[in-house]
């Protein structure tokens, strides 16, 4: 089930497997779904352009269309671009190092005025099929055309009239659909593409080119990463989490990436596609819901995360969409994680036999007790509780104060006053990487704790609270309402990403150092747990 060609590999599509299959050779999103398929795990069939296309994506293209996609074609018995069985696919990009939401993804890649009725014959369900192909379109526009996402989500405020764009009909999609038409049409100057085949090559080389993306560019830099290593694009099989409340699409960590501490740590939406989950634009519920409408799927999700962590020796990130009540998984890898959690990971992992003692001491080698803290706040000396303005989802740990920012520009010029800085944001997207670098933390309005912003935030070591519905951001005044409060830009506010509060003003905080963990860390080590003092800042 691997390697069809030089520089070009299958998934679950009865191949044979070959040796040059690696993460550098196929990025390491698809060798990681490889690696799934032949656990045994419920993975979509793909085919993969290896990373060498990178800098040669017409060869690439050619190749995907001579070899990969009829070995696709032949192993799900249906065509792209077939007005009666159409297949339908999503692109992906994929380096051989894991670089969160820094690349484009396009989803619902054939479908076109000419493949909806077969699609709709498949399906049985009308709201699906226009509900797939508005999103196609307007997903096409931003990714491909370089149209402003704002052009298509106006539009789409505009019909749902506050609505949850969830609880639109069919009827409502499709005229919707045909405006988000017109509305490309519009501003790429050329008509929506209804050529499959068109669509698909279009977007092959739109995610090779997303290699070289500002966001891109910046999180190399920011974490060492060569650019010669170049992204694999991923053909893949659609699954539909948008096709009823029996459906969905989630994004979960096998544990708490904040505090280690295990059990499933998932943001999922019912009847929702994954862009929905990982893009920031769309609040996500937690996993009680999965668990709630759909204990099938959420039970196999339980045991798929473990034979994650059986299967890689490591707490994981993953994608997953449930198509009918159907679990199926897109996507794992080793997940993002502050310090603390990754000493309270590495040490349970151990003790559950997952990895060795050496593994144990080589993942915590770097830490020391200073990183193995958590902070609470301190109102007028002590750290009683305080009523907060509003809450969000805590996204990252810990404390963060500073004044409020709206843009990047603004972030980089009171950093560079010496200033510190709260960017406050709509939408946590990770485009604003750049900003991220140098604000101590991330406050949003949408989005959930699973978004890529939110994983680089993390990452990045800054706090972050996302999905604050008490938001109401003023750009053209540079003016913050969080519930009846109003700030301007430059006012201070701290974030509680340990509790999930926001408080206006600077509040002071303290150092709280996890002994037992340290203990368990020094045991490891062979050494005497040191006695430490709190501090405060």
């Amino acid at each position: 089930m691997t390697t069809h060609a030089k520089h070009g590999f299958l998934i679950g599509c009865g191949e044979a497997e070959q040796a040059d299959a690696s993460a550098a050779t196929m990025g390491s999103k698809a060798w990681n779904l490889l690696r799934m398929a032949g656990a045994g795990l419920r993975v979509p069939p793909a085919f993969v352009l290896g990373t060498h296309w990178t800098g040669h994506p017409d060869t690439g293209i050619e190749h995907a269309f001579a070899s990969g996609l009829p070995a696709l074609e032949h192993s799900v018995g249906r065509r792209l671009g077939n007005a009666a069985d159409p297949l339908i696919v999503s692109v992906r990009s994929g380096a051989a190092v894991s670089m969160p939401g820094m690349m484009e993804t396009l989803l619902n890649i054939g479908l076109s005025d000419r493949t909806l009725s077969g699609f709709l014959r498949q399906t049985g369900n009308p709201r699906l099929v226009w509900d797939a192909y508005r999103r196609l379109v307007a997903s096409y526009g931003e990714v491909v055309a370089g149209l402003p996402a704002a052009l298509f989500e106006s539009e789409l405020e505009r019909v749902a009239q506050g609505r949850d764009e969830r609880s639109l009909d069919f009827g409502e999609l499709r005229d919707l659909t045909r405006r988000f038409l017109d509305l490309y049409a519009a501003g790429a100057g050329k008509p929506f593409p209804q050529d499959p085949g068109d669509q698909l090559a279009e977007a092959v080389r739109a995610v090779f080119a997303s290699w070289g993306a500002d966001k891109a560019t910046t999180y190399r830099r920011l974490n060492g990463i060569a650019a010669d290593l170049g992204t694999a694009v991923t053909v893949q099989v659609m699954v539909f989490g948008n096709c009823g409340h029996g459906s969905g699409a989630g994004v979960g960590f096998t544990r708490n990436p904040a505090t280690g501490e295990p059990g499933l740590w998932v943001d999922f939406l019912s009847n929702a596609q994954g862009e929905d989950v990982v893009s920031g634009r769309r609040s996500a519920h937690g996993h009680e819901v999965l668990a709630q409408r759909l204990p099938a799927a959420w039970a196999d999700l339980q045991h798929a995360a473990g034979a994650l962590e059986s299967l890689f020796g490591d707490m994981q990130d993953f994608e997953f969409t449930v198509q009918d009540g159907v679990l199926h998984l897109l996507q794992s890898r080793t997940g993002k994680r502050t310090p603390r959690a990754a000493a309270r990971i590495a040490l349970d992992l151990l003790d559950e036999g997952v990895i060795d003692a050496d593994t144990a001491r080589h993942r915590t080698a770097e830490l020391d007790d200073g990183d193995l803290h958590t902070m609470r706040l301190l109102f007028k000396g002590h750290s009683e509780p305080a009523e907060p303005l509003a809450w969000g989802m805590t996204a990252s740990a810990g404390i963060a104060s500073g004044e409020i920012a709206f843009d990047g520009e603004r972030v980089a010029a009171r950093v560079k006053d010496g200033a510190r800085v709260i960017l406050v944001r709509n939408d946590a997207e990770t485009a604003d990487i750049g900003a991220l670098e140098h604000a101590a933390g991330l406050l949003t309005r949408n989005g959930a704790r699973t978004s890529h912003a939110a994983v680089v935030a993390r990452q990045l070591g800054k706090v972050c609270l996302v999905g604050c519905d008490a938001l109401r951001i003023d750009l053209d005044k540079r003016r913050l309402h969080i519930g009846e409060q109003r700030f301007d830009e430059g006012d201070a506010i701290t974030l509680d990403g340990n509790a999930g509060g926001i408080h206006a003003g600077t509040v002071r905080s303290e150092r709280v150092p996890d002994r037992p963990l340290m203990a368990r860390l020094q045991a490891l080590r062979g050494k005497p747990a040191k006695a430490h003092s709190k501090r405060k800042r």
